[in-house]
Protein backbone atom coordinates (compact mmCIF):
# COMPACT_ATOMS: atom_id res chain seq x y z
CA UNK A 1 0.00 0.00 0.00
CA UNK A 2 0.95 3.10 -0.85
CA UNK A 3 -0.28 6.76 0.50
CA UNK A 4 0.58 10.00 -1.35
CA UNK A 5 0.07 13.20 0.45
CA UNK A 6 0.28 16.60 -1.67
CA UNK A 7 1.43 19.55 -0.20
CA UNK A 8 2.30 23.04 -2.10
CA UNK A 9 -1.59 24.71 -3.52
CA UNK A 10 -2.75 27.90 -2.85
CA UNK A 11 -3.73 31.19 -4.74
CA UNK A 12 -1.38 32.79 -7.10
CA UNK A 13 -1.57 35.94 -9.27
CA UNK A 14 -1.57 35.00 -13.26
CA UNK A 15 2.02 34.85 -14.11
CA UNK A 16 3.29 33.64 -10.87
CA UNK A 17 4.63 30.25 -9.91
CA UNK A 18 3.84 27.48 -7.50
CA UNK A 19 5.93 23.91 -6.51
CA UNK A 20 3.55 20.80 -5.27
CA UNK A 21 5.27 18.34 -3.14
CA UNK A 22 3.80 15.04 -3.25
CA UNK A 23 5.36 13.00 -0.21
CA UNK A 24 4.80 8.93 -0.81
CA UNK A 25 4.88 6.07 2.06
CA UNK A 26 6.63 2.96 1.54
CA UNK A 27 10.29 1.86 0.29
CA UNK A 28 9.07 0.88 -3.19
CA UNK A 29 8.39 4.68 -4.17
CA UNK A 30 11.87 4.46 -6.29
CA UNK A 31 10.11 1.56 -8.35
CA UNK A 32 6.93 3.09 -9.10
CA UNK A 33 6.29 5.53 -12.33
CA UNK A 34 4.51 9.18 -10.70
CA UNK A 35 2.15 11.43 -12.28
CA UNK A 36 0.23 14.61 -11.83
CA UNK A 37 -3.47 15.24 -12.75
CA UNK A 38 -5.98 17.83 -11.99
CA UNK A 39 -9.74 18.74 -12.09
CA UNK A 40 -11.46 21.54 -12.77
CA UNK A 41 -14.83 22.27 -11.29
CA UNK A 42 -17.01 20.93 -13.90
CA UNK A 43 -14.51 19.23 -15.77
CA UNK A 44 -13.07 15.54 -15.78
CA UNK A 45 -9.65 15.18 -14.23
CA UNK A 46 -7.10 15.19 -17.11
CA UNK A 47 -3.30 14.36 -17.19
CA UNK A 48 -0.75 17.17 -16.74
CA UNK A 49 2.47 15.26 -16.28
CA UNK A 50 4.70 11.84 -15.36
CA UNK A 51 7.78 10.80 -14.57
CA UNK A 52 9.50 7.25 -14.65
CA UNK A 53 10.65 5.25 -11.71
CA UNK A 54 14.32 6.69 -12.01
CA UNK A 55 13.29 10.37 -13.16
CA UNK A 56 14.91 9.68 -16.58
CA UNK A 57 11.94 10.09 -18.76
CA UNK A 58 8.80 12.77 -18.29
CA UNK A 59 5.84 13.33 -20.10
CA UNK A 60 3.51 16.41 -20.18
CA UNK A 61 0.06 17.68 -21.23
CA UNK A 62 0.53 20.30 -24.23
CA UNK A 63 -1.20 22.84 -22.22
CA UNK A 64 1.85 22.63 -19.91
CA UNK A 65 4.27 21.75 -21.81
CA UNK A 66 7.40 24.42 -21.02
CA UNK A 67 5.64 26.30 -17.72
CA UNK A 68 5.82 23.34 -15.50
CA UNK A 69 8.62 20.54 -14.60
CA UNK A 70 8.05 17.07 -13.28
CA UNK A 71 11.14 15.95 -11.09
CA UNK A 72 11.42 13.56 -8.07
CA UNK A 73 13.66 13.11 -5.12
CA UNK A 74 13.54 9.20 -4.62
CA UNK A 75 15.89 9.75 -1.22
CA UNK A 76 12.66 11.69 -0.05
CA UNK A 77 10.49 9.27 -1.72
CA UNK A 78 9.08 12.97 -3.37
CA UNK A 79 7.48 13.93 -6.83
CA UNK A 80 7.21 17.73 -7.37
CA UNK A 81 5.48 19.99 -9.74
CA UNK A 82 6.98 23.33 -10.40
CA UNK A 83 4.36 25.83 -12.04
CA UNK A 84 5.38 28.20 -13.69
CA UNK A 85 4.00 31.19 -16.17
CA UNK A 86 0.62 30.62 -14.30
CA UNK A 87 -2.79 31.23 -16.20
CA UNK A 88 -6.11 31.04 -14.51
CA UNK A 89 -6.90 28.33 -16.82
CA UNK A 90 -4.52 26.39 -14.24
CA UNK A 91 -6.70 26.38 -11.27
CA UNK A 92 -7.70 23.09 -10.36
CA UNK A 93 -7.37 20.66 -7.54
CA UNK A 94 -4.16 18.72 -8.50
CA UNK A 95 -3.61 15.02 -7.91
CA UNK A 96 -0.60 13.14 -7.71
CA UNK A 97 -0.56 9.44 -8.56
CA UNK A 98 1.37 6.16 -8.55
CA UNK A 99 1.36 3.90 -11.24
CA UNK A 100 3.06 0.04 -9.89
CA UNK A 101 3.45 -0.96 -14.08
CA UNK A 102 3.80 1.06 -16.42
CA UNK A 103 2.85 4.92 -16.62
CA UNK A 104 0.91 7.30 -18.98
CA UNK A 105 -1.49 9.68 -19.24
CA UNK A 106 -4.45 7.88 -18.32
CA UNK A 107 -5.86 7.87 -14.81
CA UNK A 108 -6.57 3.87 -14.73
CA UNK A 109 -3.07 3.37 -15.57
CA UNK A 110 -2.18 4.69 -12.10
CA UNK A 111 -2.92 2.58 -8.87
CA UNK A 112 -2.71 4.91 -5.97
CA UNK A 113 -3.77 8.41 -5.27
CA UNK A 114 -3.43 11.38 -3.57
CA UNK A 115 -6.04 13.65 -1.58
CA UNK A 116 -5.52 16.78 -3.81
CA UNK A 117 -4.22 19.97 -3.44
CA UNK A 118 -6.51 23.37 -4.99
CA UNK A 119 -4.34 25.49 -7.18
CA UNK A 120 -6.17 29.13 -8.06
CA UNK A 121 -4.55 31.18 -10.02
CA UNK A 122 -6.09 34.65 -10.04
CA UNK A 123 -6.18 36.97 -13.28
Amino acid sequence: QVQLVESGGGLVQAGGSLRLSCAASGRTFSSYAMGWFRQAPGKEREFVAAISWSGGSTYYADSVKGRFTISRDNAKNTVYLQMNSLKPEDTAVYYCAAATTGWGTDEYEYDYWGQGTQVTVSS
